[in-house]
């Protein structure tokens, strides 16, 4: 009953199928996107494409619904979530780390200009 919350089978399911599984895959898609300088928007488009992958994992080893319209929502705002935090880091420190000389970090998720 409790994890219809989330729209997954069990709690133990959704942790590590949601959020260690697939929040690591989110993670990564993100640096990657991040490094090769693509807009943040993408991170919507691979963030809906991890949720339905994610929907068919569950369904096919632990018999979930394929289409649950609580458990997709529950995903992609889940996944979108990490992508656009890990993107937005990654995206400060490459910022950082390639033009030292213009521009310093002002927090984890942004970055200013130095001044002289």
């Amino acid at each position: 009953m409790s994890a219809e919350i989330v729209g997954s089978v069990s709690w133990p399911v959704f942790f590590f199928g949601t959020v260690v599984l697939f929040g690591w895959f989110a993670l990564m898609t993100a640096q990657a996107l991040a490094h090769t300088w693509r807009p943040w928007t993408h991170c919507l488009l691979y963030g809906v494409l991890l949720a339905v992958g994610h929907r068919t994992y569950e369904h096919m080893l632990f018999a979930g619904d394929l289409i649950s319209i609580r458990g997709l929502v529950v995903d992609v705002v889940f996944l979108v979530a990490v992508m656009l935090l890990a993107y937005r880091v990654t995206l400060v420190r490459k910022m950082v780390r390639q033009y030292p000389w213009l521009y310093e970090p002002d927090g984890i998720l942004s970055w200013r200009e130095k001044r002289p």
